[in-house]
Order: structure tokens, then sequence, then C-alpha cells
């Protein structure tokens, strides 16, 4: 049975190296393309396919959001998460959102495959963290971390100002007001504890939520 495929990517040359990878297998078949949000919608509604491979952050709706809408739209249909985020609260945020999988790029070159046929025949491909996370989350009771109570939208802008990146350059890249994205960040920062820019990258780096080099 061929499994289609739908990679979602807006880097042109990911989606050329992704179609690479799965080329060679004949059981593996990519059936369409898509560079933003709006792409990976029409081609939900317009195409028959089995998996999108989709990264988290491209241009317009991305991340969780999109995820929850495809999923809304075709709920049989499986997501398998390419992300350039090694963080464990990625993957968990992903799963909980709808996807049956989550791959770094990193890793892309030598597990793509199986991760393609694992979702494609039911599985999830998740790595251990991540199970552990999400089993640890379900338990009655159990402790979560300040960060955990973020929604996903708060995650989103708490990561890009952990990036250094100015409020104003965020609701561009998120297609959302300035005064939506500083109440986003007021509403983060209260359910973190924190008062300023410095305490908030410290936050990250302790919960390895930073890149230490940034």
């Amino acid at each position: 049975m061929t499994i289609r495929i739908v990679i979602a990517d807006d880097h042109a040359i990911v989606r050329e190296g992704l179609k690479r990878i799965v080329g060679g297998a004949g059981d593996l078949e990519v059936t369409g393309e898509a560079a933003d949000g709006g792409e990976v919608m029409k081609a939900v509604r317009e195409l028959e396919f089995d998996i999108l491979v989709l990264d988290l952050s491209m241009p317009g709706r991305s991340g969780m959001e999109l995820i929850k809408l495809v999923k809304s739209e075709k709920p049989k249909l499986r997501i398998l998460v390419l992300s350039m985020h090694q963080e464990t609260q990625y993957a968990v945020r992903a799963i909980k959102s709808g996807a049956s999988g989550y791959l770094t790029k990193e890793s892309a070159p030598a597990q793509l495959e199986q991760a393609i046929r694992k979702i494609a025949g039911g599985g999830a491909y998740i790595s251990a963290e991540v199970a552990e996370q999400l089993a640890l989350g379900a338990m009655p009771g159990s402790d979560t971390l300040p960060h955990e109570s973020l929604s996903d939208r708060e995650f989103e802008v708490f990561r890009l100002l952990v990036a250094g990146d100015a409020v104003s350059d965020i609701a561009h890249q998120l297609n959302l007001s300035v005064k939506t994205v500083s109440t986003h960040k007021a509403n983060l920062m209260q359910k973190l504890g924190l008062s300023n820019q410095t305490e908030l990258v410290r936050y990250a780096l302790k919960h390895g939520l930073a890149d230490p080099l940034s």
C-alpha cells in the first residue's frame, strides 16, 4: 500500500531535501507541498493523502493552532511534526494538539521514513522523554511547572521573547496586533512570576527552553 504524503515547510530547499529522503522508498509518495498555513489548509481540503509532514514554524497560521485546525477538518489525518526545536515541551504540546509524531529536523534524514511508516500504521513516533512527560501530565495530582500552564500562543510568544525578538517583530511574525502580543507577554510574565527580560531568559535556560548559545 502506498503512503501518500504532503510536505509543509516554508523553505523550498527543506521540502526538496525531505522529498529526496522519501523518494527512494517505493511505498512512499509525495502528493503535495505547502509553504504556509494557508497552503496547508488548501491541501487538506483538496487532496487525498495519509500523512502531513508539518514544520511548526511557518508564515501565517502555524504551530499548535494549525495542528488543531487540520485535525478539526480531517480528524483521521495523521500529522508528523518536523521542528528545529528539541525541547520536550514543544513535542508534548504538539502531541496534545493532535499530532501523531514529533521529529527534529536534525534527526529527519535518519528517522523520517521510519516515523512516517509507524504513524501511517496507527502508531505514535515520539521520544521516551516525551512519552514520560505525557504520562506524568496525565497522572492525577501531578506537579506542573509554571510554563506548562501557558497557553500555546503564550508559549509561542515566550519562546520568541527569549530569542530576543521585540514585541513588534513578534506581532508581525504571528500576524497579531502589537497590543495582543503585549497582553500575551503580560499574562505569561504573571504566570511565570517574572518581572523583566533577564529573569525570562534565566527561567528559559534553567528549564531547557532556550538555546544557551543564543
